[in-house]
């Protein structure tokens, strides 16, 4: 007799089940509207954060694969099958890469992720209909386009292009590249347009707009424009009327001014860009010159103490030495802006080629000035060229 012990009488192989792949997304797959809520406990309701934004490299989704698992036999070595288990697959569209393992998917461009049903797209151009309250601000790595108007009030910010194909009220647009608007800006006073390259426009009105490229647009009225190239304004009106418009090589318009005597002063020669950027280095001169004449005086008196050798105490020795490290730092800032302001004043004395040219006619009340010379318009011209020769603003006929 055996006692106590295990006998195999007959033996089978437990079957073993497959596991269930899935796609873990590493964005919101059903972004909804919802309001930024602020530090101070308010709600912005004007960034809705509907966009899921993503950069060159960033990891998008991760496939955790499927197994099919293992055939099991009976005591009797019959077959016993497993459940049968889907293959999981990674699906996506262009702007997108695979890892060498095929398990993960990477962006190839800056721009925005979605997901429809199971197939994952990222674009680089962001598409709307109209820029108001059911989508808030848009701030984009990309290029936007919109195919209705933007409100006023809101902002459009992108690192590529802006196209908007109906209007734009009282709102800001800021591109890297190109702004485009296709029926035209009232800006009511407030609207701003800002365009690394060139700003192409039906018309212009009430709006402060600044190009690093070009501005064209068929009418531009009671509005601060400038141009870092050149302004045109032609088609069937292309007037300027009221305001200001700079450019630093050319501006070519049909009318320029009113009859009206409308004030209108129009600037060539100096490239607006750097125009301010001297004034904000002169805002930041005054600034550190500020700072010095409170820090330098009170460094001196404390130093004059330590020679004469009155006992410090260790708060007043570090507060001599953060003195010290501050007023070394604000000099050396104010080295640099020097020369910068030198750098900038030298390449506005430099007198570079520049023209305004009068397709029709120019209006009293107008104000040229060009590479620093000026001249107000007393009496109305009309076909002609207006350059700077020999430090005077002459009128050429065209």
């Amino acid at each position: 007799p055996v006692y106590c012990t295990d006998i195999v009488v007959a033996k089978g192989t437990p079957v073993v089940q497959g596991k269930e792949g899935y796609v873990e997304y590493l964005f919101d797959t059903k972004p909804n509207a919802r309001p930024t809520l602020r530090e101070d406990g308010s709600v912005d309701f004007f960034h809705l954060n509907l966009v899921n934004h993503c950069s060159v490299g960033d990891k998008l989704a991760v496939l955790h694969p499927s197994s099919q698992g293992t055939e099991g036999k009976t005591v009797r070595g019959e077959v016993i099958k497993p459940l049968h288990i889907k293959v999981i697959k990674l699906r996506f569209g262009k702007n997108i890469e695979l890892s060498e393992d095929q398990t993960e998917i990477y962006s190839k461009v800056d721009g925005h992720v979605e997901l429809d049903g199971d197939i994952v797209y990222v674009s680089d151009v962001l598409e709307v209909e109209n820029v108001d309250p059911a989508t808030g601000n848009i701030d984009y790595e990309g290029s936007v386009v919109i195919n209705g108007s933007v409100t006023a009030g809101y902002t459009v910010q992108a690192k590529g292009n802006i196209e908007v194909k109906g209007v734009v009220e009282g709102a800001t647009l800021e591109a890297g590249g190109n702004i485009t608007i296709a029926r035209g800006m009232n800006g009511m006073g407030r609207g701003v347009l800002k365009a690394g390259q060139n700003i192409v426009v039906k018309y212009l009105e009430n709006v402060t707009a600044q190009a690093e490229g070009n501005v064209t647009s068929e009418s531009i009225l009671h509005s601060n424009v400038s141009a870092g190239n050149a302004i045109e304004v032609t088609g069937k009106k292309g007037f300027i009327t009221g305001g200001k418009v700079t450019a630093a090589s050319s501006i070519k318009v049909r009318t320029l001014g009113s009859d009206m005597g409308a004030t209108t002063v129009v600037e060539v020669g100096v490239d607006p860009t750097l125009k301010r950027r001297r004034f904000e280095l002169e805002n930041q001169k005054k600034e550190i010159e500020k700072v010095l004449k409170t820090v330098s005086p009170a460094l001196v008196a404390m130093l004059t103490k330590m020679k004469q050798g009155v006992k410090m105490s260790p708060d007043q020795v570090t507060q001599v030495q953060k003195l010290s490290q501050l007023e070394k730092v604000k000099k050396e800032e104010l080295a640099n802006v020097e020369s910068e302001l030198q750098e900038i004043s030298q390449k506005v004395q430099e007198d570079a080629p520049a023209e305004i040219v009068v397709q029709g006619a120019v209006y009293p009340g107008t104000q040229i000035t060009i590479s620093g010379a000026s001249m107000n318009v007393q009496n109305s011209i009309k076909y002609c060229k207006i350059v700077k020769v020999r430090g005077d603003v002459k009128v050429n006929g065209l």
